[in-house]
């Protein structure tokens, strides 16, 4: 598959599904994914080395049936994702002004819990494996074969730490019987409660080398 990473889910589900090997091609915005498995994002082209390359086998997460690579988002960052998807479309120049707008008026926790437990948080990020985070920002993964949900909670209306805990399964609910979410860095909406899943090693991968 040549794109970006809310392009990759759905070749990658027909992989799984017929158990054939997967390859990324790095021709998007971002490329989290294809950067994580150590792709050089800049050079598309040497990707396609791939295809006399070697296999691995990384994790795929999912929400409910929907199938995830990297992560999934509610609260702050997934409302930013929405308004900066619907300003790029507009093409508004002041898209980063009030996007910072955005932040100040959606203080409130979003009222999530977690497992049945209410968690206090204006930014939830479920990741499938471990990533180094910053603000409003996803970082790099090590692995991509840890077999683990890891679950990045951040509080206040400008949060700079998380709160993480890793799992194999999670339930997240909502006081709203939908939320606003970014799936692989893609607005989407959905219905709660949200079953999240990790299926270890599951899809096979070609990689150049």
């Amino acid at each position: 598959m040549a794109g970006g990473d809310g392009s990759l889910a759905a070749v990658a589900e027909v992989a799984l599904e017929r158990d054939l090997p997967f390859v990324c091609v790095p021709f998007g915005t971002r490329n989290h994914f294809a950067r994580d498995l150590g792709l050089d994002r800049d050079e598309p082209i040497g990707a396609l080395d791939a295809f006399g390359g070697s296999e691995r086998r990384v994790d795929l997460g999912r929400a409910g049936e929907r199938l995830f690579l990297n992560n999934v988002s509610v609260g702050l960052y997934a409302l930013l994702v929405h308004h900066r998807e619907r300003h790029r479309r507009r093409r508004n120049a002041f898209a980063q002004l009030r996007a910072l707008t955005l932040l100040v008026r959606n203080r409130d926790s979003v009222g999530l819990s977690i497992d049945g437990k209410p968690v206090e948080a204006q930014v939830a990020v479920i990741a499938n494996n471990d990533y180094n985070l910053e603000l409003f920002s996803i970082g790099e993964r090590e692995r991509l074969d840890e077999g683990r949900l890891h679950l990045y909670l951040a509080r206040g209306w400008r949060p700079s730490t998380w709160d993480e805990s890793t799992a194999e399964r999670l339930t997240l609910d909502s006081q709203s019987a939908s939320l606003h979410a970014a799936i692989d860095g893609e607005p989407t909406t959905l219905e709660t409660p949200i079953q999240f899943s990790i299926e270890p090693r599951a899809l096979r991968v070609l990689v150049p080398g």
